[in-house]
């Protein structure tokens, strides 16, 4: 994790001796980006074929859900990053008004990432370039870049993913925006995955976040209660042929029976003046549980996240127990509580919160964020497992099982 600029970084970026030490060589080129990207990516004829794995069923009240488990086999994560603004303390939030004392007790948030003037993607361009850096990874390297952002970009009909690619990458491969907001991440990751295993010309992939969630659109402590938004970026990047950690299994399930949730009943339309002038999900989550009951509402939640985690822990063929650090989205800690310390008996000081309260929601980079961190400190080592779970409205959940196979360069030892 990289803090911002008036912040000294809590593990400082070094350089991992170039793409032959991280990749043993650098990826094969067939005569320009052209010639490498130019060919369309083979259908496999269905979802089975699409992610090599096989379906899981969630059953229950969320029978309708569909979850796909990615055929991950070979594909390593050779750097990650996260570049994060310096942290506002919660006592300073209370003072200056921005939240009141019960909201922040039900949080248990400490303090909030809060940048100064950085756009999202301008702090994803930043943690890519670190996560590059650590990867040993050139321009030849990547043959795809996706980034994912949950808000307001910083420009109207723009293109994010093209910034990123221009300011961090420098090459002309395919670069793509994944609008799946809490979940992008990990849905650029399933994009990824599928992508490189298209065709066997394609080794490398960026996946990259990037939010800030300003006012007077988005009130970062009042606007979805119970989760603190923060501003921040990050990076994770793929290889095909080699890196530092491995992905076991990677399982998305999707419910869309639950999009409702986040638009409250709201009439479609243009855009118009008489909109409120701050985001409200508490509003429209509010309206949705009346309509369909917060019984029912709540069993499709935790049917949809039951199917993600258990299905990831099956296809790794590994057991709960047998994870060592849990990279959870960060929520405040009473929902944290219901959605996974309660339901799994994961212990909290296993998982990411004891960092994330001290950070906020990231938004669609909660996981590598939470990865990076785990890696970072040392708290996962070689040989051992972590577990990242994310969320997003819609609603998709997805997991992933990672091991690591070695400690990288830049992490710290705790051995």
């Amino acid at each position: 994790m990289t803090r911002g600029d008036s912040e000294p970084p809590a593990h400082p970026a070094r350089e991992s001796g170039g793409p032959v030490a991280r990749h043993g060589g650098r990826a094969a080129e067939s005569g320009g980006p052209g010639a490498r990207h130019g060919g369309r990516a083979a259908e496999s004829g269905g979802p089975g074929g699409r992610h090599g794995g096989r379906s899981v069923e969630t059953g229950g009240p969320a029978a309708r859900s569909e979850a796909r488990a990615a055929g991950t086999g070979g594909l390593f994560i050779a750097g990650c990053a996260a570049w994060l603004p310096p942290a506002v303390p919660t006592e300073r939030a209370l003072a200056a008004g921005e939240c009141d004392p019960p909201l922040a007790a039900a949080t248990g948030m400490l303090a909030v990432a809060v940048a100064d003037k950085e756009s999202g993607p301008e702090m994803a361009a930043r943690a890519a370039r670190t996560a590059l850096a650590r990867a040993g990874a050139g321009p030849a390297d990547i043959d795809l870049v996706l980034h994912a952002g949950l808000y307001f970009q910083g420009h109207h009909l723009w293109a994010p993913a093209s910034y990123v690619q221009r300011a961090a990458v420098g090459n002309a491969c395919p670069a793509m925006e994944v609008r799946q907001v809490s979940n992008g991440g990990m849905a650029a990751l399933e994009l990824a995955t599928a992508y490189l295993a298209a065709s066997p010309a394609r080794t490398g992939a960026l996946i990259t976040t990037g939010d800030r969630m300003n006012p007077p659109g988005f009130d970062r402590w009042r606007s979805d209660p119970g989760t603190v938004y923060a501003d921040g970026g990050t990076a994770l990047v793929l290889s095909r042929t080699s890196g530092f950690a491995r992905i076991r299994s990677l399982v998305t399930v999707s419910d869309p029976e639950l999009e409702g949730m986040h638009r409250g009943g709201d009439a479609f339309g243009a855009p118009s003046l008489e909109e409120l002038p701050t985001v409200d999900l508490d509003l429209h989550k509010r309206s949705y549980v009346r309509e369909v009951g917060r019984a029912a509402t709540a069993a499709k939640v935790s049917a949809g996240q039951e199917a993600a985690l258990t299905g990831a822990l099956v296809e790794a063929g590994v057991a709960l127990e047998d994870v060592k650090g849990f990279a959870l989205p960060h929520m405040g800690l009473r929902r944290l509580r219901a959605g996974f310390f309660g339901p799994y008996g994961i212990d909290p000081e296993r998982t990411t919160w004891p960092w994330s309260r001290h950070v906020g929601h990231l938004g669609a980079g909660d996981p590598i964020a939470g990865f990076d961190h785990l890696v970072a400190t040392g708290a996962v080592g070689p040989g051992e497992l972590c577990l990242l779970a994310s969320v997003g409205a819609g609603f998709t959940w997805s997991c992933a099982v990672v091991e690591l196979l070695s400690r990288p360069a830049w992490a710290a030892d705790k051995g």
